[in-house]
């Protein structure tokens, strides 16, 4: 996936808003919560890092190609970064941004989730 294609496909999905920041990374957030971040990648391949379950972590955290995100998995906060393709497809990529949206959503205030439209 190169970028355009991830801000693309984060732009489709509903109610996502879009920021760069943080030195340029491409950041996408659902009612102000950060769901997805691009960039900061050292290879040719985008890193691109997602918010996950703990069951999706643990198994994710230890596979080629994916790492616990820096800064904010050694917070304690439950985030994984693909910065290969070794074993995450970029269709399954997508899978894990859905899901990143949701947990974000999921967070936000009821008033929020009810404006937005969100169950």
């Amino acid at each position: 996936m190169i970028l355009s294609e991830y801000d693309d496909f984060c732009g489709s999905l509903a109610h996502s808003t879009h920021v760069i920041q943080w030195g340029g990374a491409s950041v996408w957030k659902i009612g102000g919560k950060v769901y997805a971040i691009a960039g900061w990648s050292p290879s040719h391949n985008l890193a691109v890092t997602f918010k996950c379950s703990a069951a999706s972590f643990d198994i994710l955290k230890e596979q080629p190609g994916l790492r616990p995100a820096p800064y904010l998995a050694s917070r304690g906060l439950l985030w994984i970064q693909r910065i290969g393709e070794e074993t995450m497809s970029d269709e399954a990529l997508k899978d894990y941004l859905r899901q990143s949206r949701v947990l974000a959503a999921m967070t936000l205030p009821k008033r929020k989730r009810a404006e937005l439209g969100i169950g």
